[in-house]
């Protein structure tokens, strides 16, 4: 029987994962609350703020090194009121202290540790810390706050001014819109970075960064640039057949921490999956590669079997550790194999599968431990061993599977089971496009599940959003990222399914956005909405990182519902939006790769497609199959509301219209003539 837990604390009281992990540390924690910034201003005493999440390798190691061990609880008790945040949870505080730790040490990670005063603003910030030198500087910070409380104050402003000045968006220099010139230039400066080899960039760890790759993909479709096209699908094929990507299981680790994708670490995110789902799915459409055909269905396979609630939503993730075969906590436990393991369960074609995984020098990590990676075609594998690619395919797909039916019986890595509205809603767009793409009904099934199940339990009385939930319970605020991810993937679901009730629950979150999250002089959007309680500033999020940034996504939304609702005020606030990042486009253009959509749907010819009349669906599973960039569909059998529609629906005729700015040619009667005029 299980002994009671020596301490509990009041994270017990939460739903996060990661916080109810912490509930039991001997550390008096609290979770993020205006209550305890007013208990710290009572007892005076600095706040000391954690942040981390639950699959973070080395947030997990600070919690066993330090906040599980007495001796440092005590320091922390007597001297701090003790908050402990899921980053996931409440993005809004982890952009603000991110910002602080990066301006005081010149880098950021998690776990994030702060130290600030009782209303929030902070004068001291670290990632990881050893014991000794956590009890060090903790005693240090307590004693300069009471004997020297001015030089903490004056510091503490100082850098409330400068996460302030940092967070602001310069006043554009000129007027106008980036040009093709300077999509070419940004490119061409960019892909020095290029790693043209081994695909992403020359450099170790190596991140995904699909959004960038998304661009890219693009832009070397339409301005038909073969280099950037070959680098792209380099990009591709190496992460696929690297590690990074788990070949029996299906689904991508956060990055790589090698030059060759070959070492993940080894969490699994959802929005990770869901964005690669989205990309991998497109490229498919440009070449028609089996490749990334698997890497969708096998990744959708690792969301709806490890990571999908049983009433349709999505958990956040997997944890990077679990325990090794001696009961020891150890990242990567779950997904290694020694030669003696894969001998014993393959047999006689162990041979075969350690060529085409590399159970050798190439794909050797630590002790005797073998994570499997690829530098090989099918075709090279095949007629080494004097088989077709079929037969090839056959056997290493019986192996992956009778090695997934042993690893299944490990104990498995932690999961995070809350559901976020933003990943969720990146998953379901997800879903939608490989549906478009690959043309699997099930995929829009799962999907509409996914959403149904979501605005069951994140929708609020007043027309906006909860970020989360779990066990019943939706109790945060929604951000930026909840409504602009949402919006997005009701726009997917809208050109996949031409129901219109897609495109009114976008335009009517749109609006709501447009109350309570506009800043009207910039016409960018703040972080959090005007209802919620801010603390030293409200963000404005630009920067596109391993997620594209609200802003970002809001505006590619606003774009799309100018045209399908050209009454609503969307298409002035998407120019100001673009005219007001135009600068830092041009300066920082990789940490800004999804605004670049943007300048080229007004560069190059930007496509509305009309479909009615009977064959509508059978014509739209034609067209929407191919990757167009540049396009928005649109289409009803027999009557649609949305003005893109008006006098273009005939019951009896199935037409195709090609439109651009409202202005359309004659209709044509199949796919073939529509694409041809593409």
């Amino acid at each position: 029987m299980k002994s009671a837990p020596e301490h509990t604390n009041s994270l017990i009281h939460e739903t996060s994962p990661y916080l109810l992990q912490h509930a039991h540390n001997p550390v008096n924690w609290y979770a993020w609350k205006p209550e305890v910034l007013k208990k710290a201003r009572k007892e005076n005493k600095p706040l000391l703020i954690s942040i981390g999440y639950a699959a973070c390798h080395w947030c997990h190691v600070m919690e066993n090194e330090c906040f599980e061990d007495q001796e440092v609880a005590e320091v922390m008790n007597r001297h701090f009121i003790n908050i402990k945040i899921d980053r996931e949870e409440r993005p809004d505080i982890d952009h603000i202290y991110m910002d602080a730790l990066q301006m005081m040490t010149g880098s950021g990670g998690w776990p994030l540790n702060v130290v600030a005063l009782p209303d929030g603003r902070p004068f001291w910030g670290a990632t990881f810390v050893r014991k000794q030198d956590w009890i060090k500087v903790l005693e240090q910070l307590a004693a300069l706050y009471h004997t020297n409380p001015s030089k903490v104050q004056e510091y503490a402003a100082q850098l409330e001014e400068g996460l302030h000045t940092i967070n602001l968006i310069p006043a554009p220099e000129k007027e106008g819109h980036l040009t093709q010139k300077d999509l070419t230039s940004i490119v061409k400066n960019w892909s020095q970075y290029f790693d043209t080899f081994l695909g992403g960039y020359k450099r170790a760890p190596k991140f995904m960064m699909p959004v960038n790759l998304d661009f890219l993909l693009h832009y070397s479709t339409l301005f038909q640039d073969s280099e950037t096209e070959e680098y792209l699908h380099t990009t591709l094929r190496r992460m696929a057949y690297g590690g990074i990507y788990d070949h029996l299981g299906g689904g991508f680790s956060r990055y790589s921490v090698d030059v060759k994708w070959h070492i993940p670490h080894f969490e699994k995110m959802l929005y990770d999956n869901a964005q690669l789902i989205s990309l991998y799915a497109k490229a498919y459409a440009t070449v028609n590669d089996p490749l990334y055909k698997d890497i969708v269905e096998e990744s959708i396979g690792f969301v709806t079997r490890e990571l999908m609630h049983p009433d349709g939503g999505f958990y956040s993730s997997l944890d990077a550790d679990s325990l090794d075969k001696h009961g020891n906590l150890k990242e990567g436990a779950y997904y290694v194999w020694t030669e003696k393991e894969l001998t014993d369960n393959l047999g006689e074609d162990y041979q075969i599968f350690s060529d085409y995984y590399n159970i050798n020098s190439y794909g050797h990590w630590e002790e005797d431990n073998y994570v499997l990676i690829r530098d090989k075609t099918d075709e090279e594998v095949a007629k080494k061993y004097k088989l077709s690619a079929k037969d090839l395919r056959a056997r290493i797909n019986q192996c992956k599977r009778t090695l997934l039916t042993k690893r299944e019986l490990r104990p498995r890595p932690r999961l995070d089971d809350k559901i976020l509205t933003s990943w969720n809603a990146l998953m379901i767009k997800a879903l939608a496009e490989a549906y478009r793409y690959l043309g699997k009904k099930e995929y829009l099934v799962i999907a509409r599940e996914a959403i149904a199940f979501l605005e069951s339990t994140v929708l609020t009385e007043d027309g906006g959003l909860f970020h989360n939930h779990k066990e019943g319970k939706s109790t945060i605020e929604g951000f930026l990222e909840d409504y602009a991810n949402l919006i997005s993937a009701y726009l997917e679901l809208y050109e996949v399914t031409f129901e219109e009730s897609w495109v009114k629950k976008a335009s009517k979150l749109s609006e709501y956005c447009l109350l309570h999250f506009l800043n009207d002089k910039s016409g960018l959007f703040y972080f959090t909405s005007d209802k919620e309680e801010v603390t030293v500033r409200r963000s404005f999020e630009t920067a596109d990182n391993v997620i594209p940034a609200s802003n970002s996504v809001m505006v590619l939304n606003l774009y799309k519902l100018s045209i399908l609702f050209p009454e609503q005020p969307f298409g002035s606030i998407v120019d100001k939006m673009l005219l007001q990042m135009r600068e830092s486009i041009l300066e920082n253009p990789n940490s800004h790769a999804n605004w670049m959509h943007l300048p080229l749907y007004k560069v190059f010819p930007f496509k509305e497609i009309v479909i009615s009349g009977p064959s509508t669906a059978e014509f739209a599973t034609s067209l929407l199959s191919r990757y167009h960039p540049n396009a928005l569909f649109a289409g009803a059998v027999r009557e649609g509301s949305l003005s893109l529609l008006e006098g273009r629906i005939h019951a009896e005729k199935s037409q195709i219209f090609i439109c651009e700015n409202g202005a359309c040619k004659l209709p044509v009667n199949t796919p073939e003539e529509a694409l041809s005029l593409l």
